[in-house]
């Protein structure tokens, strides 16, 4: 049985020191995202409409997200989010159980949907001739998916969902590692402290009522976005928008929960004995910010310049330079009103925790006093680029 360590800290400034600098901020003047030409428009009933033309193959595809994860669900009553997101792929009024899968599959599309801390989407890939098959399913579920909603395909689900924490979370080394970082860096009352897939206590006392009244709040026009990109006739596709969702009512006003910024009051430690683990691990976690905050993009930068590659600071100092270690990664977990910045390593046998844990502390304090070089920003600034490049070409 190997440990996982955990160590929480106190402070974040030292994260921001030297990547926001003047020197910083100048080099990354030059630097130019790539844009892709987007309409937006709003229907009479709120829901948020977007529109990306591109003929270069047949395809088209819808996409609708929610703005609802598990940071709108409370203590006691989590993974009601995730669990929702299964629920919707079981059938509506005009949609039996199982056709929405069918359906996709037998016009030569794909699709599924995934669900996090602040947002649920769900997507269908088709040929383009097949729009409004994709319209058509995501508007019956939206509006109507309580029509068909039961108690068998709630228990169903449920059970999915029980198999899928299992396999992910109970049953996996380490797999428990990740909640014991939340749990420990934001304070309970905190939506962010929990997981997204929940605990089996409350996924078994999820109730049909319970279910029904999370759709109502949240799954309505005025919480939602529908993006359309692809091979489409802007005309015809907002006339189709407009038919099949235009009529679904506009549904309540979201009330968003008022996260406050973290601190800690004394740095935490803390071991987890996992006999499914096999070789030790570390991980130092820092409270930090999220995607409402400005300073994300340098939280990004500052994992960059840690471990991109064999010549970032802690991955050549671990791996290449002591062999203290076969991985190290580091970056922010940003979330939509908060976040984490993570360092993990993962030691070679025989291996000192303590002497990894003493080159990472030496690492930080050395960049927070002078900052990144020239040379890891432009690196930084063009492994990013490259990045978004690749995924706007398709070619991940």
């Amino acid at each position: 049985m190997r440990p996982f360590s955990l160590r929480t800290c106190r402070r974040t400034a030292f994260l921001l020191v030297g990547l926001l600098s003047p020197a910083a901020a100048a080099a990354q003047a030059g630097f130019k995202v790539p844009r892709v030409p987007v309409e937006r428009y709003t229907l009479p009933n709120g829901l948020t409409v977007l529109l990306s033309r591109d003929t270069t193959v047949r395809v088209v595809a819808v996409q609708v997200w929610y703005h609802v994860g598990s940071k709108n669900e409370l203590r006691g009553r989590t993974g009601f989010a995730h669990l929702f997101e299964h629920v919707m792929f079981q059938g509506s009024k005009h949609i039996p159980n199982g056709a929405h899968i069918k359906t996709v599959e037998e016009a030569g599309g794909e699709m599924n949907g995934s669900t996090a801390n602040d947002r649920t989407n769900y997507f269908e890939t088709m040929p383009s001739n097949q729009l409004e098959t994709s319209l058509w399913l995501e508007s019956d579920r939206m509006g109507f998916l309580l029509d068909s909603l039961t108690q068998y395909k709630l228990d169903a689900q449920r059970g999915v969902v029980q198999n899928e924490r299992r396999q992910s979370v109970d049953n996996r080394p380490y797999g428990a590692a990740y909640e014991m970082v939340s749990a420990a860096l934001f304070p309970p009352s905190n939506p962010y402290s929990w997981p997204v897939i929940g605990s089996m206590a409350d996924l078994r006392a999820a109730t049909l009522g319970d279910v029904k009244h999370f759709f109502r709040t949240y799954y309505a026009p005025t919480n939602a976005t529908l993006a359309v990109v692809g091979d489409f006739d802007p005309v015809k596709t907002k006339a189709l928008i407009a038919k099949y969702f235009g009529p679904i009512s506009a549904g309540p006003k979201v009330v968003r929960p008022k996260i406050a910024p973290v601190t800690l009051a004394a740095e935490k430690r803390l071991v987890l004995e996992d006999p499914k683990g096999t070789v030790p691990q570390l991980m130092i976690a820092w409270p930090s910010v999220g995607g409402d905050n400005p300073a994300t993009p340098a939280l990004d930068a500052l994992g960059n310049v840690l471990t991109l590659d064999r010549t970032s600071r802690l991955t050549k100092l671990l791996v290449y330079d002591r062999q203290l270690a076969s991985r190290v990664g580091a970056g922010n977990e940003a979330y939509e009103n908060g976040g984490m910045f993570l360092i993990s390593v993962s030691p070679r046998p025989g291996a000192s925790l303590t002497e990894i844990e003493r080159l990472v502390d030496s690492t930080l304090t050395a960049l927070a006093k002078t900052g990144p070089t020239a040379a890891e920003v432009d690196r930084y600034k063009n492994s990013t680029k490259l990045l978004s490049v690749v995924q706007l070409d398709g070619s991940m």
